[in-house]
């Protein structure tokens, strides 16, 4: 099983890496959670923000792979604890991919290595085009999509 995404943004990927990485760009785009980790490779991070828990539900947390600024950020992805009970067991790769394309940006994130019987597949698939039109349109304009909610 594979989620494969490609959009190009109209900014340089410096700006672009700045939306997938900053406290700013992450709680603009991926519904008020502000990622927390040290970046480095083999390091821990978490998807943290307003949910279930409170201000701090965790949403998804995992392990850095590869953390290449303006290049490549991949990593091992669990749903939050309190999400699913057997949380720990659940997991995919997320691995998001950065080019330089004439005056814009070519993104790549693809979604793969899914457990068996992952339980989130199916919203996964519905909720990264959101999320990417939303990092395109914050990346672009400054502004953020309005989804109703």
């Amino acid at each position: 099983m594979e989620l494969k995404f490609v959009s190009y943004v109209g900014v340089p990927a410096e700006k672009l890496w700045q939306v997938f990485v900053s406290p700013e760009g992450t709680r603009a785009t991926f519904f008020g959670c502000v990622i927390q980790s040290t970046f480095e490779e083999g390091s821990s991070y978490e998807y943290v923000g307003p949910g279930s828990e409170g201000e701090e539900t965790v949403h998804v947390y995992g392990t850095i792979l590869v953390f290449e600024p303006n290049k490549v950020f991949s990593c091992i992805e669990h749903p939050g604890p309190s999400y699913n009970p057997n949380h720990a067991q659940l997991e995919s790769r997320i691995t998001i991919t950065l080019e330089p394309y004439g005056e814009t940006t070519k993104l790549t994130l693809v979604n793969d290595q899914w457990s068996d019987n992952h339980p989130s597949f199916d919203k996964t698939a519905e909720s990264w085009p959101m999320i990417l039109s939303n990092v395109k349109t914050y990346a672009e304009t400054g502004k953020t999509l309005n989804f109703g909610w």
